[in-house]
């Protein structure tokens, strides 16, 4: 399989690299990126694909910050929405499967009775972020003929199973992802409570805004299970809304305690909620997802992620503070 990464110097991409660049079934991996690869320009699909042909493409692009998307919703909306439905389009002239990556903020996350968000349950978002990423979903599931409910329920069936009459469309949706390159949110805990300590004072922390920490190397080595599944049984992905994430769920309050834990950083901490910092664009508090099957099982507890993480990346001399 001739595979395509999009986005592939960030950290989901750079984790595909990893986990497809080193898989049986992967013959030759290519890695779009700026300035080749350009959300911005409406022709940069279309040209990539028709010149590479692609047996599929992870569509991993995107405009992540959240609070930027907020300030600026058609420049979102172009982004994370028109520019996934141009992907999808032109990965359906060419013949290519396509996975591109969502998120849980299609969700408004105003669920009270404690139950994740199934790939089934009504897509509500509220922010712009959110929304940019659903019209993202809507348009590749329009290019693909992907509309029925049959399509967002695919990703139920038995795990490895692949059902010929679902278009080779995959959608993930994921959370709270961290893992390197760059500064994720435990190592923006670790630099904030070091400054906390180091000005004597309380370090606050988010307690009612609910996700699932995902590890981007666990979440890219499931994307590689979905499309080695899928081209096994003479297909290019196991299509479907997939949601995958890592084992249970936190608060951001206790998945920042976890860190300080693991590293052993003692500094106190408060919690707070998240009007304590007003930003332009506010998270869904529930947004927790209900992970649907993977091939090679469910990915593990968050903890344990996070756990072989610090430790690769914290030096050893951290723990001893």
């Amino acid at each position: 399989m001739r595979v395509a990464v999009t986005g592939a110097g960030g950290r989901l991409g750079s984790a595909l690299r990893d986990a497809l660049g080193g898989s049986s079934f992967v013959t030759d991996l290519l890695a779009w990126d700026l300035p080749e690869h350009d959300l911005d320009d409406p022709e940069s699909a279309e040209r990539l694909v028709g010149r590479d042909r692609p047996d599929a493409v992870v569509h991993t692009a995107a405009w992540t910050d959240v609070d930027g998307c907020a300030r600026d919703p058609r420049l979102a909306m172009r982004r994370n929405g028109t520019a996934a439905g141009e992907m999808a389009e032109a990965c359906v002239r060419h013949g290519a499967a396509l996975v591109t990556i969502s998120t849980n903020e299609v969700f408004d996350g105003r669920r009270t009775d404690g139950r994740p968000y199934g790939p089934i349950d009504v897509a509500n978002p509220a922010n712009p972020y959110g929304a940019a990423k659903l019209a993202g979903e809507q348009a590749a599931r329009a290019a693909f003929g992907a509309t029925g409910d049959d399509f967002a329920g695919a990703a139920l069936m038995p795990a490895g199973r692949c059902d010929s009459t679902i278009p080779p469309l995959a959608i993930v949706r994921t959370a709270w992802l961290f893992g390197p390159p760059g500064s994720d949110f435990p190592l923006k805990i670790l630099a904030a409570a070091e400054r906390a300590r180091a000005e004597g004072r309380t370090l606050d922390l988010v307690s009612d805004e609910f996700g699932t920490p995902t590890y981007a190397p666990d979440l890219a080595a499931a994307i590689a299970s979905l499309l080695a599944a899928a081209d096994g049984d003479g297909r290019r992905v196991a299509g479907g809304i997939h949601q995958v994430v890592n084992g249970g769920s936190a608060s951001r309050a206790e998945w920042a305690r976890e860190v300080l834990r693991l590293v052993g950083v003692t500094v106190p901490t408060r919690d707070v909620p998240m009007s304590t910092w007003p930003r332009p664009s506010t998270p869904p508090a529930w947004a927790v997802l209900e992970p649907t099957p993977l091939p090679g099982g469910p990915l593990r507890d968050w903890r344990a992620a996070l756990a072989e993480y610090l430790t690769e990346q914290i030096p050893t001399q951290e723990a001893s503070r």
